[in-house]
């Protein structure tokens, strides 16, 4: 089980990935920049600054997984508390039905499975294992149908009535959210394609006209106009990623 679905730890295995690639990508660059082995020695250092934001990407579409598992679980849930059976057993039966579509090691079935037992074995409400799910979740949508749950169950209500109604008004954003990101999804490989053309530019020409750049790697002033490509190419690539990123 997951105790923090916003913090991501890398395994051994993608931390040596992490860091050879890494090292090797930014070494590379460097040399690109600057034809010196030795920067570019000491720039594939700089990798390691960067790993917690590589573990807050990678958390942050674990997150995403988790919200898009959520929504056919939401699907399980209304119609079997439709048909009359408690959360409980709907929490059951969702484990149950959801195992055909996803692997035990999917987040979803990590939660349901450990929901089942917990209410199974240690005879746990259901209420308190969804609201544990909810805070560790960091996810928008499920804070919000818990929070309707067991407002709904302490103070009373139409139980079926309001989290059927709840689960289409959160399946319906979370489509909305499923079509921004569909539309943006080619505007971000579009926008790194131009943020990588160059770099290929620049490995062109040395590749097949290496005087015709020599001036860029000879004296303060070219390494100065080298200098302020790279930056202009990182900061391209961040405002990039920054405007594509769009939250409901």
């Amino acid at each position: 089980m997951i105790r923090d679905y916003s913090i991501y730890e890398m395994t051994d295995r993608e931390q040596l990935l992490f860091y050879s690639l890494g090292y090797l990508s930014i070494g590379f660059m460097v040399y690109l920049f600057y034809h010196s082995i030795l920067l570019s020695l000491a720039g594939g250092l700089l990798i390691k600054p960067l790993k917690p934001y590589c573990e807050n990407h990678m958390a942050s579409r674990r997150m995403q997984k988790l919200g898009r598992q959520f929504k056919d679980l939401l699907y399980s849930l209304s119609s079997s508390v439709a048909s009359g059976r408690q959360m409980a057993e709907a929490i059951i039966e969702a484990c149950e039905n959801l195992q055909v579509m996803y692997g035990d090691e999917e987040p979803i079935m990590i939660e349901l499975n450990h929901m089942k037992k917990s209410m199974l074995e240690n005879n746990e409400n259901d209420s308190v294992l969804l609201s544990d799910f909810a805070a560790r979740s960091g996810n928008e949508d499920i804070g919000n149908f818990v929070n309707v749950y067991v407002t709904c169950r302490s103070m009373g209500g139409d139980l079926v009535k309001i989290i059927t109604h709840t689960s289409e008004i959160l399946t319906d954003k979370m489509n909305i959210e499923k079509e921004i990101q569909a539309i943006t999804a080619q505007k971000k490989l579009e926008g790194r394609l131009i943020a990588l053309m160059p770099l290929a530019m620049l490995l062109i020409l040395n590749v097949f006209s290496p005087s015709y750049i020599a001036p860029l790697y000879e004296g303060l002033m070219g390494r100065l106009i080298m200098t302020g490509c790279l930056i202009a190419v990182v900061l391209g690539v961040k405002l990039m990623e920054k405007i594509s990123r769009i939250e409901i």
